[in-house]
């Protein structure tokens, strides 16, 4: 087993696709598609490739930590009581744990996530 993974940005497996939750979405219809490409430390760090479609959803980290490369599309990320930044592709980030805040998918977007949990 290789200890060095590869991200494909352009997974051939089918994703996983998933719509938000009723207490989660704000407006549009955003759907979500994720190809899970690494899970390590007995699944509490997870790797992959996330796609969404526009719209806007509350964002709530709780104890995950997660890392965000965006490939394509433009999203504004509003923190609760904080500003609101606008990420593009070869833009990265970080929501550390306790992030609460609207996700606005505004082209749809795709990045490369690494989630850390606790």
């Amino acid at each position: 087993m290789s200890l060095l993974t590869t991200i494909d940005t352009n997974p051939s497996f089918a994703p996983k696709e998933a719509l938000p939750t009723p207490e989660r979405l704000i407006s549009g219809n955003p759907a979500f598609k994720t190809w899970a490409l690494d899970a390590s430390k007995g699944e509490k760090v997870l790797t992959g490739i996330w796609e969404a479609t526009p719209g806007e959803t509350h964002s709530i980290k709780g104890a995950t930590f997660e890392f965000c490369h965006i490939l394509s599309g433009l999203v504004e990320i509003e923190e609760k009581d904080g500003e609101t930044n606008t990420y593009r592709a070869g833009d990265s980030f970080v929501m550390k744990p306790g992030f609460v805040g609207i996700w606005r998918t505004i082209e749809t977007v795709r990045k490369i996530y690494v989630c850390v949990y606790e």
